[in-house]
C-alpha cells in the first residue's frame, strides 16, 4: 500500500503548536514509508476563515520545512460535495430535513441529514487497539447545512477519499467524531482508512493546550527567535518515544526512526522550559553567520550601529552564544542593561571597585596599576579572553583573586554584575579597556 496521510488546518488563526504536532507525526510516518504528505486548507467555517491565515499557514509549513507533496483547499470541492450529497438523497441513505434555524427560530433551514442504521461500529485504532462505538445515540445526524454547504464530517470524508488518503493521524480529541465518519463512508461505499489518534499535548495543570487559553503559536516562537530545528526536535519527544536515550534528531533521522507503535497513549505535558534547552542546543550547532544575524534582529538599532562601528558586535558573539537559548533573550538583555557598558563608558561610585574584604583605595589603585602594567605590552592579537587570563592569573592568585579580579570588572562594565573581567576587556578592545582602568585608578586618587 502507497501510504498517504493529510493535515488539515482551518485558517482560522494562527497555527497552534498541537497543529504543528499532528502535521509532524503525519509527516514523518509518511516519508518513513516513502508515501504522500498532503496539506489540505479547510475552510468551510466562512465566517471565521481568512486568507491571512491561510497565507500564514503555508509560511509556517515553509519555514518549519514541513512541505507538503500537494496542497488543496476544501472551498474548491463544494460541486463533488454537493454532487454526492444529490446521489445519497437519490439513493435514500440521506434526506433534506426543514428545520428552524437555532440563532434564528423564525428563519427555516433546509438541512441534509444521514439516514443513521444505529448499528455499533468498531474500527482498529494503530495506536489504541480496538474501539467501539453504538451510533444509534447520534441519530440521523446533519451532514450539509444545504446542498452546497456540507458540514466538517462529510466533507472531510470526501475529501480523503478523494485525495486516496490510506491513514488519518490526529489528536485523540478526534475519536468522537470518527463513528459519524465512517457512517458517511459505509454510506458512500468507501474504503475504510486507517485510523491512529495520538495523545493530546496538555498545559503544566494536565488541561488540554489549548488556543484560547494558551500562547503557543508558531508565530509567536517565530517571533521569538526560535529555530525551526529545534521545534520539531522537541514535538516529536511529545507523545513519541525513539526507545533509545537520544534527544537530539534532525528531520531526516526522525523521518528514519519514527514508528506510530511507539507513540505513546497518555497526554504529553508542554514544557518550555525544555524547548529552550533543545533550542540552545540547536544555536551552538549553527554558523558564526546565522548567529550574528539572528541576534542582529534584537538589539536597537542604536545599540547595533554603536557595536557594529566600534567592531565589538561580533567579539561579543561567543558571550551571547554561552548565555541565551533563543534569539529574543538578547532584548531581555538589553532591557536589564547588560549592553550598556559595551555602547557608553560606565558611571560608578569610586567605592564599587573596592572588594568586600578590602575597602582600601591605594590597595586597589595599586593592584589595578598592576594590571595596567601587564595588559598594556600585550599585542593586540593576544588581546583574547585566553590569553588575558593566561597574563593576569598568576597576579590574581598571589593578591588573591577577588582582589584584583573585582576592582578590574567593576571598572570596565561599573556593574556588580557582569561577564568575567577577561571576556570584557577582550569585547571592549585594549584601547577601551586601558583607558577604563587609567579612570579608575584616576577616581581612586580623588
Amino acid at each position: 500500500m502507497d501510504v498517504v496521510t493529510r493535515i488539515p488546518p482551518s485558517p482560522t488563526g494562527r497555527m497552534h503548536i498541537g497543529t504543528v504536532r499532528t502535521a509532524l507525526f503525519n509527516y514523518l510516518f509518511a516519508k518513513h514509508h516513502g508515501g504522500k504528505y498532503l496539506l489540505r486548507i479547510e475552510d468551510t467555517d466562512k465566517e471565521r476563515s481568512k486568507k491571512e491565515y491561510a497565507d500564514a499557514i503555508h509560511e509556517d509549513f515553509s519555514w518549519l520545512g514541513l512541505e507538503p507533496d500537494s496542497v488543496s483547499i476544501q472551498s474548491e470541492h463544494v460541486p463533488r460535495h454537493a454532487e454526492l450529497l444529490q446521489e445519497l438523497i437519490e439513493k435514500g441513505s440521506a434526506y433534506f430535513s426543514k428545520e428552524p434555524a437555532k440563532d434564528d427560530p423564525s428563519k427555516e433551514l433546509e438541512l441534509v441529514r444521514l439516514k443513521n442504521p444505529g448499528v455499533e461500529v468498531t474500527f482498529f485504532d494503530l495506536i489504541r487497539g480496538d474501539v467501539t462505538f453504538d451510533t444509534s445515540e447520534l441519530g440521523d445526524f446533519v451532514i450539509a447545512r444545504s446542498i452546497n454547504d456540507p458540514v466538517y464530517h462529510f466533507a472531510v470524508v470526501v475529501d480523503d477519499n478523494d485525495a486516496g488518503v490510506t491513514h488519518i493521524i490526529r489528536g485523540e480529541d478526534h475519536i468522537s467524531n470518527t463513528a459519524r465518519q465512517i457512517l458517511i463512508q459505509e454510506a458512500l461505499g468507501y474504503e475504510r482508512p486507517q485510523y491512529a489518534h495520538i495523545p493530546l499535548i496538555l498545559a503544566s495543570d494536565k488541561s488540554k493546550l489549548s488556543k484560547r487559553k494558551h500562547a503557543v503559536s508558531i508565530e509567536l516562537y517565530r517571533q521569538q527567535g526560535f529555530l525551526p530545528e529545534a521545534i520539531l526536535n522537541y514535538l516529536a519527544l511529545l507523545g513519541w518515544n525513539p526507545g533509545t536515550e537520544e534527544e537530539l534528531f534532525s528531520l531526516s533521522e526522525l523521518v528514519e526512526h519514527f514508528t506510530l507503535d511507539q507513540v505513546q497513549k497518555s497526554g504529553a505535558v508542554y514544557d518550555e522550559v525544555k524547548l529552550r534547552w533543545f533550542n540552545r542546543e540547536y544555536l551552538q550547532k549553527v554558523s558564526d553567520e546565522v548567529f550574528l544575524e539572528g541576534v542582529k534582529n534584537f538589539f536597537s538599532k542604536e545599540v547595533l550601529k554603536t557595536l557594529e562601528e566600534t567592531g565589538r558586535l561580533e567579539r561579543l558573539l561567543p558571550e551571547l552564544r554561552e548565555r541565551i537559548e533563543v534569539y529574543s533573550d538578547v532584548a531581555e538583555m538589553a532591557k536589564a542593561g547588560e549592553f550598556s557598558y559595551f555602547v557608553g563608558e560606565p558611571e560608578y561610585e569610586k567605592e564599587g571597585l573596592f572588594w568586600k574584604k578590602d575597602q582600601s583605595a591605594e590597595n586597589t589603585k595599586r593592584r589595578l596599576e598592576a594590571v595596567l602594567e601587564i595588559l598594556e605590552p600585550l599585542e593586540d592579537e593576544k588581546w583574547t579572553p585566553e590569553s588575558l587570563k593566561d597574563a593576569l592569573w598568576r597576579y590574581a592568585e598571589e593578591e588573591g583573586k577577588g582582589e584584583v579580579l573585582w576592582p578590574l570588572r567593576y571598572a570596565l562594565s561599573g556593574r556588580e554584575k557582569s561577564p568575567d573581567p577577561f571576556s570584557l576587556a577582550a569585547i571592549l578592545g585594549k584601547d577601551e579597556t586601558v583607558k577604563r582602568i587609567r579612570f579608575a585608578i584616576d577616581e581612586l586618587l580623588s
